[in-house]
């Protein structure tokens, strides 16, 4: 016999079962990168990620490459950029390296930026390790924009004029 409070707790578990989506699985192909630092002229082109986990060589050259270039400051880069950093490798269909703009950028550094030029987030990502500005190298600026836009991992940032792309792996938006 169904009573009441038995059909209103059916309906809601059906409900919440009907949003529930399956989890992707989980891809043990290799994964890289390939980046290059247009201040410091150093770059790294790497498997970073292989066998179900980071390989932490590739890791910390990855983070030397994406230091701050004005303090030598290095920082842990987010894992989850790396990865959409490699996916918008995949999606532009490229083997030419990301030059990257900025990586990590210490706290003083960003407190700079932000004094000298608009648009500089007072708490960007940048100083959290999670946001690179770049561009590809053979890829029109806005290709760059739409393909990191289509992967709907982060936020992304269009600036023709300063040539760069900003993405990160915050919150999904655009600027």
């Amino acid at each position: 016999m169904l009573t009441r409070r038995r059909g209103i707790g059916a309906a809601a578990t059906v409900a919440a079962v009907a949003f529930i989506r399956p989890a992707p699985a989980i891809s043990f192909a290799p994964r890289s990168v390939s980046l290059y630092n247009t201040h410091t002229g150093e770059w790294v082109r790497t498997v970073y990620w292989a066998d179900g986990h980071y390989i932490r060589e590739a890791v910390r050259d990855i983070n030397w490459v994406l230091r701050d270039h004005h303090s030598d400051e290095v920082r842990p880069m987010n894992a989850v950029l790396l990865d959409v950093v490699g996916m918008l490798r995949d999606r532009l269909e490229s083997r030419e390296p990301f030059l990257v703009i900025s990586g990590y950028r210490s706290p003083t550094t960003n407190h700079m930026m932000a004094m000298r030029h608009d648009g500089v987030a007072s708490n960007s990502f940048h100083i959290h390790g999670m946001a690179l500005d770049m561009r590809c190298e053979g890829r029109d600026l806005s290709h760059v924009r739409s393909a990191a836009m289509s992967l709907r991992c982060g936020g992304v940032g269009y600036y023709p004029r300063s040539a760069f792309v900003p993405v990160d792996c915050g919150p999904v938006r655009c600027w």
